[in-house]
């Protein structure tokens, strides 16, 4: 099966700090977490692994979504050397939120579904947890590509549901840490 990894770098990234949390101590639960925004500041996802992780031998394209990082960042260019292939977004000029990001993800996943000649020997693989994916999962579904989820395991249970299959990175932090 090929495989095709779109992965939400902030998303994975800021929830990933916060499963590190609780699993170090920091904070008793996710809830916690989330709610008084305690992170573990040092704990940060290698690429490279998460690529290897989710079988990358059979990883046949990998895209890494975000917002345009500081001049100084060699997070992204480490990203590329991973194969990922990197596409960066302008923040917000108004209130330097992340703009963009959630719909670029659905919109290529979306386009290379329609795309894939073969559609049953294609596997998407979404590396983002919120609700907002569950209209283009059902839509790319529809088509005949299986489609999985891997996140945290408080992604949206919405989103879990619809997911053909459910891969926990809370088991597999350790795997992915850049260490």
């Amino acid at each position: 099966m090929n495989k095709h990894l779109f992965v939400d770098n902030s998303n994975v990234w800021i929830e990933g700090m916060k499963v590190s949390a609780v699993a170090k101590g920091i904070v008793p639960d996710i809830f916690h977490a989330s709610e008084y925004r305690i992170t573990d500041s040092l704990w940060r996802i290698d690429f490279g692994k998460l690529y290897q992780v989710l079988n990358g031998a059979n990883v046949v394209d990998a895209f890494l979504y975000g917002s345009t990082p500081p001049p100084n960042d060699s997070l992204w260019h480490k990203a590329g050397q991973a194969g990922f292939q990197v596409r960066t977004f302008e923040r917000s000029r108004y209130n330097n939120k992340e703009k963009k990001v959630d719909g670029q993800i659905a919109a290529d996943m979306f386009e290379l579904a329609v795309d894939l000649k073969t559609q049953s020997q294609h596997e998407i693989i979404l590396i983002a947890g919120d609700a907002d994916y569950v209209p283009v999962i059902e839509k790319i579904k529809k088509r005949g590509v299986k489609l999985t989820v891997a996140f945290w395991d408080h992604a949206s249970r919405e989103l879990i549901q619809v997911a053909d299959q459910f891969i926990s990175l809370n088991e597999l932090r350790d795997a992915i840490a850049w260490t």
